[in-house]
């Protein structure tokens, strides 16, 4: 290391490393700062406290520290309360969300104990709490939330902006969305049997396709009837959750496997999990949405309940017909 003078004191002019500091008095009685340059030590007041220094400590301390339960009550658990807050008060069924998430936890269960056993997914044994097969108890919680989550989504998004039920389409439309799921699913098989890094889409495409395949089948034409309210229902979870994602794969809380994925990510998000929460909220809303009142769902549940309340609009109406002339003559009369 070079010593300059500086205005009685000393400066550095070495490069590479860090300082340790050293104070002593010199001639001109100032002080005199001697910095021994040290290879891999932060230097005080610059590499330590700027901007990345403080994000790599206050990452490295949250990654030692958020468990996946944490995760649930930062990310999905006060989504859930804040939807329930603003949840439509009445005319709701809330039956259907109770079937879905029952489908949900069913369905999913042995997929997911799958990609763990193939080492898709791992979880270190510090961030979680047991685990019953190969996948930990919030990860079944996961299965649960999610859906309630997704359909808490729906039905906000269908009470404040598609309050309305459209007649359904014609029946020809399932014909487009049954072929193109069925495609989602053979692209799935395909990349499955291929392996390697196309495993985990080719997994979760094989899986969700022929769900996306029936239901186009039984009710394509109610679906593409409410296309513009299931976007924007599975836009915002999927967004939303997205983001969760991201951060808890950056907390380590769980992490994807390099050699079964593709390498694509989107804002550093792996690709996969983008079309995994896509479509696994297209099936949660598409799901509620088959189970709304309509003459011609292919429900005869939704079918009975749908000329019910055609009923109560027709009595309620017809009283009303009536009172209408005699209130606009009144006014006229001076009654």
């Amino acid at each position: 290391m070079r010593r300059t003078r500086n205005g009685g004191g000393f400066t550095p002019e070495a490069s590479g490393g860090s300082c340790v500091e050293m104070r002593g008095s010199g001639p001109s009685g100032y002080a005199q700062v001697v910095w021994v340059r040290l290879r891999g030590v932060p230097e005080p007041g610059r590499d330590r406290w700027g901007a990345a220094g403080v994000r790599s400590a206050l990452l490295a301390k949250l990654s030692s520290s958020v468990t996946y339960l944490g995760f649930h009550l930062t990310f999905t658990l006060p989504a859930i309360a804040a939807l329930w807050v603003f949840r439509p008060r009445a005319g709701q069924a809330w039956w259907p969300l109770g079937v879905l998430v029952a489908i949900a936890f069913v369905y999913t269960t042995p997929w997911d104990n799958y990609l763990v056993a193939q080492g898709v997914w791992t979880y270190p044994p510090d961030r979680v709490l047991a685990t019953v097969g190969y996948v930990p108890v919030e990860e079944y919680a996961f299965f649960v939330l999610q859906t309630v989550l997704s359909g808490l989504a729906f039905m906000w998004v269908r009470a404040r902006y598609f309050a309305r039920v459209p007649e359904p389409a014609d029946r020809r439309v399932r014909l487009p969305g049954v072929v193109g799921s069925a495609a989602l699913s053979l692209v799935g098989l395909a990349l499955t049997l291929r392996g390697g890094h196309g495993l985990y889409l080719g997994l979760l495409l094989v899986w969700a396709g022929p769900v996306l395949t029936l239901m186009w089948a039984v009710g394509g034409e109610m679906l593409w009837a409410r296309r513009r309210l299931l976007v924007w229902a599975a836009m915002l979870p999927t967004l939303y959750l997205c983001v969760a994602d991201r951060i808890a794969i950056e907390l380590g809380i769980w992490s994807l496997t390099d050699a079964t994925r593709t390498g694509v990510e989107i804002a550093g998000l792996p690709l996969e999990e983008a079309v995994f929460f896509l479509l696994t909220n297209l099936m949660v809303v598409q799901g509620l949405a088959l189970c709304e009142p309509s003459r011609a769902s292919t429900l005869p549940a939704m079918r009975r309940e749908a000329a019910r309340l055609a009923e109560e609009r027709a009595a309620h109406a017809e009283p009303l017909a009536r009172q209408r002339p005699r209130e606009f003559v009144r006014p006229l009369l001076g009654a």
